[in-house]
């Protein structure tokens, strides 16, 4: 009981000024009980003076009509008192999970990007919206029904016990054979099942948006859903749980749901023990308010089953948001310093992953001057990526340190830092809303006109063209889709709004196809003009001009120089080079081979 006070506790430290919603909610809840009961007086009542009376009705049908409205009344006020306290739950509710989800994104916010990478989209937003909801749902309507569900026991069994307290003996049996049955499914080990059925989810919500992500490679390549093994052990893994789980709550819910259907049972057993040799006035009253009272019996005991269930899924919300919250952001200095130039200085810098005990960048030191375009190359896992994620602070460095003009990025403000560099993800990232919208993320600030130059710079002027709206149609609204390379163009423009100093291009154009990646390489070099420019690449051909070319292998610098000097050196570039333009060579012949075979 301390955990789910100290849950409910948890919950109204995010209710700020509406927490007496809350508390007007549980008093509200208890006195809406308590006059659903008065309706079963009034009835008792009424049915006395019917057995007293019969067969002259006439002689007491004031009275009649008095209890009876009397009845209704009540019943309409106990209804009435519960959708008052209803409305104030809500409104604590909404508020809760409003300031829930506002702290759980703002905490998201300050986090490494590179930690948000690791742990998965889909998690974090199951998390941000199922387990926040599973909070809204507890306030708004499971804690009213708590309240209810504990205060109407108490008045049940006072009733059973002063009308008839043998009878109300017999009815009160199969509540309890109701409770041991409940009991049974309750407990530590359903807690430890409701975790594993949110980690089953979990993980299928994690697994869906990768493959959801990865359906282009799917159909290019003629496969299924099994070729995304993860995805599909993650559905397999929570069918066979599911299963499991439910075939070992089955019994105890079969008897469960015998017990609390079988009080009418143990009423006829009553009228047959307690009659004796003749039924009496008075035994026909109990037995006849016993029938009509028991099944607020048999509903209070399902709501206890909900409430306990419901207890143990906040529990859990809670639990998972509180992993979110525990995670660290990277730290903020107090004293800010502003960088000289954009110029980017490695010294001895050492990072590894948390799951990996190899170092992914491992003792690497060079330097980028000021307007500078230098590419990283190297085969997958060599560390091009982690070095370009370490300028823009997505980590901090294990040992060493990351200087952009002469400063430690950790000295330098998040704001700042992110006003310095921008990232072109080799993957755009566009949201659901206009390509207005989505440029002006780079400078929320740009008119207009800024907007459609940008859009200009980044060769975006047909696309622009075909849309209905033009800029201000929305992404992904009724059929509105664009594809990798347009995409790619949009995220371009929208660094040109930006306009820092330091430009990461993450292999950008790998999505474009022919005719869009001749607009991107234009557009970047537009946007690469008087900006120090780091690129990773895999098509080498789009290097050849680099200033510098680092090439990594195991998390170290294996060689660097430009594109004419590597050659020469007959080392490790010279030889991906060989190969690169092998591939290429064998693409050409391929496309001629089928523009013959066409012909």
């Amino acid at each position: 009981m301390e955990k789910k006070k100290n849950s409910v506790g948890e919950l109204l430290k995010f209710a700020g000024g509406h927490k007496f919603f809350v508390y007007a909610s549980w008093i509200l809840a208890g006195i809406s009980a308590v006059l659903a009961m008065t309706p079963f007086y009034f009835i008792w009542r009424l049915i006395r003076a019917v057995l007293a009376v019969r067969p002259d009705f006439s002689r007491t049908a004031g009275e009649l009509k008095l209890y009876g409205w009397l009845a209704v009344g009540s019943a309409v006020l106990a209804i009435f008192v519960y959708v008052c306290a209803l409305m104030c739950s809500h409104l604590a509710a909404f508020r809760i999970q409003t300031n829930l989800r506002m702290k759980l994104m703002r905490h998201i916010m300050s986090l490494p990007l590179g930690l948000v990478e690791k742990e998965g989209s889909g998690k974090i937003r199951r998390i941000v919206n199922d387990s926040s909801a599973a909070t809204e749902t507890f306030i708004a309507h499971m804690l009213p029904d708590k309240v209810v569900s504990v205060v109407t026991p108490v008045c049940l069994v006072a009733m059973m016990l002063v009308f008839d307290w043998r009878t109300g003996l017999l009815c009160l049996l199969p509540a309890v054979l109701a409770f041991l049955a409940m009991s049974s499914m309750t407990g530590k080990k359903m807690r430890d099942d409701m975790a594993k059925y949110q980690d089953s989810l979990e993980t299928m919500s994690n697994e869906a948006v990768e493959y959801v992500r990865g359906i282009p490679v799917v159909k290019t390549f003629g496969q299924s859903v099994f070729s995304f093994n993860r995805f599909k052990a993650a559905i397999d893994g929570y069918e066979k749980w599911v299963v499991a789980y439910t075939k070992s709550m089955m019994r105890p819910m079969i008897l469960f749901t015998l017990a609390t259907q079988s009080v009418f049972a143990f009423i006829i057993a009553a009228a047959y023990i307690l009659g004796g040799k003749g039924i009496s006035e008075t035994l026909i009253l109990n037995l006849l308010f016993y029938i009509i009272l028991t099944p607020v019996l048999s509903t209070t005991l399902m709501k206890i089953a909900y409430s306990g269930e419901a207890s143990m899924i906040l529990s859990d919300a809670l639990k998972r948001i509180n992993t979110i919250l525990s995670f660290e952001p990277l730290p903020e200095t107090e004293t800010p310093k502003m960088p000289a130039d954009s110029s980017v200085e490695f010294s001895d810098v050492v990072f590894s992953y948390e799951e990996n005990k190899k170092n992914a960048v491992d003792g690497i030191s060079f330097e980028i001057k000021a307007g500078q375009h230098v590419a990283f190359v190297g085969a997958s896992g060599s560390g091009k990526t982690t070095l370009a994620a370490l300028i823009a602070r997505f980590w901090d460095v294990s040992r060493g340190s990351v200087k952009i003009g002469g400063v430690d990025v950790r000295d330098i403000s998040s704001k700042e830092l992110m006003n310095e560099v921008s990232y072109v993800f080799q993957d755009s990232k566009l949201l659901k809303m206009s390509v207005l919208e989505n440029v002006r993320l780079g400078n929320p600030s740009a008119k207009r006109a800024e907007v459609l130059d940008a859009l200009e710079k980044a060769q975006c002027s047909d696309i622009i063209a075909k849309l209905k709206d033009g800029i201000d149609t929305v992404i992904g609204a009724k059929g509105v889709y664009l594809s990798g390379g347009e995409a790619q163009r949009i995220s371009i423009a929208r660094a040109f709004l930006k306009n820092s100093k330091i430009l990461i291009l993450d292999e950008a154009t790998a999505f474009a196809d022919p005719d869009n990646e001749e607009k991107v390489q234009a557009a970047f070099e537009n946007l690469s003009a008087d900006k120090t420019v780091v690129m990773i690449a895999h098509r080498l051909s789009t290097i050849v001009n680099a200033d510098k070319i680092f090439v990594l292998a195991g998390g170290k610098i294996a060689e660097s120089g430009t594109h004419g000097e590597l050659l020469a050196g007959g080392g490790l570039y010279a030889k991906m080079w060989n190969e690169y333009n092998k591939a290429a060579e064998w693409k050409i012949s391929s496309d001629r081979n089928l523009t013959e075979v066409e012909k």
